[in-house]
């Protein structure tokens, strides 16, 4: 909602100080320009990128006017379904966790965070990532590097949409500029008409200049500033996870593993260690082992 009212800001101040200069706001609808303009940049976005790319930047324009995802109540909700993992983990042996990494809707831990399930990234990147703990193939150093590989892939799908939309604010400009040049030919036409003619010409062709300047730096750049923040919140966000879960690879008891996940989230953003602990003693559920674990279970898990 803050971007949407920093456009609306935007928009409010610009046209607003038209208005008080006695501007006639019928001059700046301007169909023509506008066709050239947006329908160019349409173009230009459909020539320079993927499908999968487009994809992209539609669904991250469309996050910047969601509400926040990631918060303090959302890091806590995390690091407690880490707790009931690495908990679950200590108690019954990595191995009952197959079933919950393999079908997570039916979980006895993951079925309780739809957020979680909802989530085409986090989801198979911890579970594919608990997957390899499950079945014995890493150490916790592999481990490490793998997450860090899958978290750089995903940083670099998530600037292709931020550059994507940078580039159709680069672009808007320069199409402006083509829109008042076709106006200014039209105008050269009609220059044995009546001065009021010539003048309406001359004021529809810097309409496209206007549109073009005003889109790029008061509406997609800003757009495209704001997706690129979301994506490294996002790439912070998963970091988070790969602290955790790397943690309690390497030997950490569930309590400190966590704690390293929360000491890694930004401070603005970080639940505190009352809040954390409150909510795991509060709210932690952990599924019953269907059978005891051996003792050496979670020494196997974490390599030591």
């Amino acid at each position: 909602m803050l971007a949407l009212g920093g456009i609306a800001l935007v928009f409010l101040a610009v046209f607003g100080g038209y208005l008080l200069e006695h501007g006639n706001p019928y001059v700046l609808l301007q169909p023509s320009e506008i066709l050239i303009v947006l329908g160019a940049a349409l173009g230009i976005t459909l020539v320079s990128n993927r499908p999968a790319a487009i994809r992209k930047m539609c669904n991250g324009a469309l996050a910047v006017f969601r509400a926040p995802v990631y918060t303090s109540a959302h890091f806590l909700r995390y690091l407690r379904m880490l707790y009931e993992v690495f908990a679950f983990v200590q108690r019954a042996g990595i191995a009952e966790l197959e079933s919950d990494v393999e079908n997570p809707e039916r979980s006895r831990i993951f079925s309780r965070y739809p957020g979680f399930l909802r989530d085409k990234t986090v989801r198979p990147f911890l579970c594919d990532t608990l997957r390899m703990l499950v079945i014995g193939v890493t150490t916790p150093p592999e481990l490490d590097h793998l997450m860090e590989l899958d978290i750089d892939v995903q940083r670099r799908g998530h600037h292709e949409s931020a550059g994507a939309l940078s580039a159709i604010a680069d672009a808007l400009p320069g199409l402006g500029i083509v829109a008042a040049v076709l106006g200014v030919v039209i105008t050269m036409q009609a220059i044995g008409a009546a001065p009021e003619s010539v003048g309406q010409k001359v004021a529809a062709a810097l309409v496209g200049t206007f549109l073009g300047i005003l889109l790029c730096y008061g509406v997609v750049g800003p757009v495209a500033t704001r997706v690129e923040a979301i994506s490294e919140q996002q790439a912070q966000f998963l970091q988070v996870l790969r602290i955790a879960v790397v943690a309690f690879a390497r030997g950490s008891s569930p309590t400190l593993a966590v704690e390293y996940a929360r000491r890694s989230i930004p401070s603005e953003m970080r639940p505190a260690f009352v809040e954390m602990e409150t909510s795991i003693k509060r709210n932690a559920q952990i599924p019953q082992a269907q059978r005891p674990a051996p003792m050496e279970n979670h020494e196997a898990v974490t390599g030591s």
